[in-house]
Formats: structure tokens, sequence, C-alpha cells
């Protein structure tokens, strides 16, 4: 069997990457009522001093066996634990670099934090540190130190109401603002924490992930732009707007303005968007064309239906978000967001009516 792989960051810094546990004892856990804590799970990616060792793992053999059983496809089911990544887990953080932009992650539902690795990868190789988050209990599984796994628990019991889709991104808000207390605090879980710069935090999360996004930067100002990638929104945003920068990266014939009921939702934030703000479209793309899962299916055999690769669309999400963190979160921009088109005739702008 082929054994998949990641792509190669494109930066020059080498990768590091570290799992970290934390757990609020501030609040019960939203979705398990005997659960008295909130526990998650982060990962981290930052530029290494070295690069050279063993990659880091990608996902555990239940973890992976979990997402191929909802595919219900004939693969292996530890298939997708065999990934190579690109990260050297628990290398030294390059010591040359200081004022670190942290940029924080948020997965699809059902979808562990591991499926955005590329994106996190290539980002830690341009100089970013970034952060992605399992949202317990709405992940397939996520996996302890202590070896317990927390499966899904949002099946049977949880209709999926306005309300419920609401409770899901406003409780990942409260998570991104529990994980950057811990982090910008007095005693951070990472060693590395104290190179961030705290003026220079965005966000960005695909799906449901990205729809938390906007609701994260709601919640706290801490995070200065944010990104919605291919993720529906609920009508969070007051009347007096978001002034942050915003884009809006999804497919076309889903996301364009008219596609219908997904499209119509960010149409709805658009003129509530008064600050920078930006809504693009990639043709040939499927809802995981813009994760890992869209380039594995494809070297594992499993097409999704994309006519653009999950290779290219992953190109395309990593140089667009790079840039639009480049211009928003870094002094002087690297690559000017609106100069990307040229290289990218896949990607449209657009303007709703």
């Amino acid at each position: 069997m082929v054994k998949p792989v990641l792509p190669t960051p494109t930066g020059p810094y080498p990768v590091g990457t570290v799992s970290v546990y934390l757990e609020d004892v501030s609040r019960r856990d939203p979705w398990v009522g005997d659960v008295p804590t909130r526990e998650l799970m982060i990962s981290i990616w930052y530029p290494a001093a070295v690069s050279s060792g063993p990659r880091a793992r990608y996902l555990t053999r239940v973890e992976s066996a979990e997402i191929l059983a909802a595919w219900q496809v004939s693969i292996a089911p530890d298939a997708l634990s065999s990934v190579r990544t690109n990260a050297f887990p628990d290398a030294p953080l390059d010591p040359g670099l200081r004022e670190l932009p942290l940029v924080v992650l948020s997965p699809g539902f059902t979808r562990p934090r591991a499926t955005l690795t590329s994106i996190g990868e290539d980002l830690a190789s341009h100089g970013y540190v970034a952060l992605a988050i399992d949202h317990t209990y709405e992940t397939v599984a996520t996996t302890f130190p202590d070896g317990r796994v927390a499966a899904f628990a949002l099946g049977h019991g949880f209709a999926r109401t306005p309300e419920f889709w609401h409770k899901v991104k406003t409780g990942r808000a409260r998570d991104v603002s529990f994980v950057l207390d811990q982090l910008l605090g007095s005693n951070p879980p990472w060693a590395g924490a104290a190179r961030l710069a705290p003026e220079r935090i965005g966000m960005a999360g695909h799906s449901a992930g990205g729809a938390a996004t906007i609701a994260a930067m709601l919640a706290d100002e801490r995070i200065r732009a944010g990104s919605d990638v291919d993720g529906s929104t609920d009508p969070l945003i007051p009347d007096t707007g978001l002034d942050r920068p915003l884009l809006f990266l999804g497919r076309d014939g889903q996301y364009s303005p008219g596609d219908g009921p997904a499209a119509d939702t960010w149409a709805r934030d658009w003129p509530l968007l008064t600050g920078w703000k930006r809504w693009m479209v990639v043709a040939g793309a499927k809802h995981h064309s813009f994760t890992d899962l869209g380039l594995l299916a494809d070297q594992l055999g499993m097409p999704l239906g994309a006519t653009t690769s999950g290779l290219r669309t992953m190109a395309i999400t990593r140089t667009y978000l790079r840039a639009f963190f480049d211009q928003h979160l870094c002094d002087a921009p690297r690559a000017p967001f609106d100069h990307l088109g040229a290289d990218h005739p896949e990607v449209r702008s657009c303007v709703p009516a």
C-alpha cells in the first residue's frame, strides 16, 4: 500500500511540533454532563532549530480507524496512522526568533486537529507559531497523554438544530480563549510561549471551525484577524459590525454569491464586516479539499469528486492564508494578498450584489 505523505512546507525554517494537554477547571464539559472539567488537546507547530530526526505521528490507529469508518471505504483502518509528516517532535525552537505571530486553527466538526497539519506546518516554516485544537467530544476521537480516548459524543440525542450549531461555535470560542489565556499567562504550558507576540494573533478554521472563528473574534479582541474556510456561519455579528480583517475562502458552486443557503450566510454577514474583507472561491474544490483529507484521499485512491486535486487546493489554501496573515499580523507584507490571482487561476474574488 502507498504510504501517504503530507506536502513539504514551503518556508525556510524546519518545523518542530509538540502536543499539549490542557484542562479548564473553571467549567464543566459542555457536552458530557458527568465530566467536571473541560479537557483539551492542542498541537503546536513552530520554526525549529534542527532539521533531522524522526517525524511526528499524524494520527493514532484509533483516530485513523474512526475517520475511515465514517467514510465507509475498503482501506486498512490504520492507513492514516502511517502518514508521513514534516515536523520534528519536541525539537528546540529557533533561538534567533522573537515576537512570533500566532495562528489558532480549528478543524471541521468530527475532524481531529491533525487534519490541519499541512496548514500548521507551512505557517511554522515561515516563522509563525500555529496551534490546532481538538474540541473534545466533537471529534471522532481525542487521545489524552494518559491513554484515555474521548470518543465522539454528539450522535443520537443531539438534533442538528440552529441552537446546536450555535452551541458548537460559541463553545469553540470559549476553548480558544482558554487556550490563549494559558499560553499568554504567567505559567504557560509550552516553553516557547514566552516568544509569542500577544498583539499578533490570528485564527482560521475549516467548516464549523471556520464559522467558530467569527464567534471567537467577537468574544476575544486578542484575535486580530480571522479566516472562515468553507464554513456556513451563524448570525452572530452585531449590528455594530466586526471591524477586524476577515477572509472568506470556500468552494465555487457552494459559496459563490447566490449558490444557496451556505453562501447566503456569508452574504448576510458581508455588510457587517466593516474592516478589511475578501470573499474568495476555488474552482473544482470539495469540502475536504481545504484540509489534509483531500490530498490524502487522492493518494489512497478515494476520490472525493473534486476536479482540482487535493494537493493543488491545499497549496492554494496555504498560500492565501499565509498571505492574509502576513498582511495583517506582520510588520511588512511578504506577499500582498491581492497580487496572488495571476498564479492561481482557480481562485475568484466575489462581491455580493
